[in-house]
């Protein structure tokens, strides 16, 4: 990627976008980041303020005004906002349609009608798949029956992406990701696990029947996984390229449990698992087994440096340092340009 380069990261104030950010800047580029800081953090990329080739809005795409002047100027976007939080469907279904769906559906239209920005990177999900019967599971595998809203909703969105770059010659890369831990994260079953077990330290409560067996990625593996991918699409000719990103083992939560009992210190912990629903799931929705493939991206020479389970302590540890204090920012954010 050149210095030169413009982009635009969408929720690049949030978990993941902030270290993509890091990551875009170091390397030389222009950056430009809009977040409705609904969960995004300020000190996630505070050490770029002032910095002549950072740009920060602060607005909500939904409104495809915003979505028009986000893109103004820059050639690639990064579309990484969404609402991480799958369990919501359950009570409101139209925040992922409405997070997902419809905001990517206006960051498309902006780029369509933009002179620059003809380029995509997508944050999907491992999610789209549903309940695969093959592991490890590839991108070629032809059978994507999501059995939640929010899977639903991203592989919705890969479609529209697809769509809009054959029909109005833009290009994408599509990233399909396990679950993505690490520094600043602020859901998932580590975060969940840390704070039940903060209020009571001698009992904890795993929802589903404990067998649910995933592939956990940190997030620096994550970053080298998505630059080397998109380097390498810059290089091609084709319109839309998938790329699975995960680690190549998996981890149950029972074991997730164990390893934040040890970082806490903690000894003789009831664990009560809750049996769950459907078969032992934590919610209606969940995958209980997820192990993607990710032998395409291997191919360009990416290999995660942690494993699922070193990858779970090392976030669990981070996360731990940063609760001893809280530095969240005021969301009234004067220093933040709106757009």
């Amino acid at each position: 990627m050149e210095d030169s380069s413009k982009v635009l990261v969408t929720g690049g104030a949030g978990f993941i976008g902030s270290h993509l950010v890091d990551r875009l800047m170091r390397m030389g580029n222009f950056v430009r980041i809009v977040d409705n800081f609904s969960s995004g953090n300020l000190n996630n990329v505070r050490s770029w303020l002032g910095d002549d080739r950072f740009d920060l809005f602060r607005g909500d795409l939904k409104d495809p005004d915003i979505a028009k002047k986000s893109v103004e100027g820059v050639k690639t976007v990064f579309h990484l906002a969404a609402n991480p939080e799958v369990r919501i469907a359950e009570t409101d279904p139209s925040i992922h349609f409405n997070e997902n769906l419809l905001v990517t559906f206006n960051i498309l239209e902006a780029m369509r009608e933009s002179n620059g920005a003809k380029q995509i990177v997508f944050l999907s999900s491992s999610t789209i798949y549903g309940e695969p019967d093959e592991f490890p599971t590839s991108e070629k595998y032809g059978f994507s029956l999501p059995i939640s809203v929010y899977g639903a909703s991203k592989l919705g969105c890969e479609s529209l992406i697809s769509s809009y770059c054959y029909t109005f010659d833009l290009r994408g890369i599509i990233l399909r990701c396990a679950n993505i831990v690490g520094e600043r994260m602020t859901h998932g079953v580590i975060v969940d696990f840390v704070r039940k077990l903060q209020k009571n330290s001698i009992k904890l409560e795993i929802l589903g029947d404990g067998t649910q067996n995933k592939s956990y990625l940190y997030i620096k593996d994550f970053v080298d996984g998505v630059i080397l991918a998109y380097g390498s699409f810059l290089n091609e000719g084709e319109a839309v390229d998938v790329y699975n990103i995960g680690s190549f083992d998996q981890l149950n939560v029972k074991r997730i449990a164990e390893i934040v009992v040890g970082e806490m210190g903690l000894q003789d912990v009831e664990f009560r698992l809750t049996g769950g629903v459907d078969g032992g799931r934590g919610w209606r929705g969940d995958v209980k087994e997820m192990l993607l493939s990710s032998e395409k991206l291997s191919g360009l020479g990416w290999k995660p440096a942690l494993n699922s389970e070193d990858a779970v302590r090392e976030s669990c540890s981070e996360l731990l340092h940063s609760m001893k204090g809280d530095d969240r920012v005021s969301k009234s954010l004067p220093i933040v340009r709106e757009v």
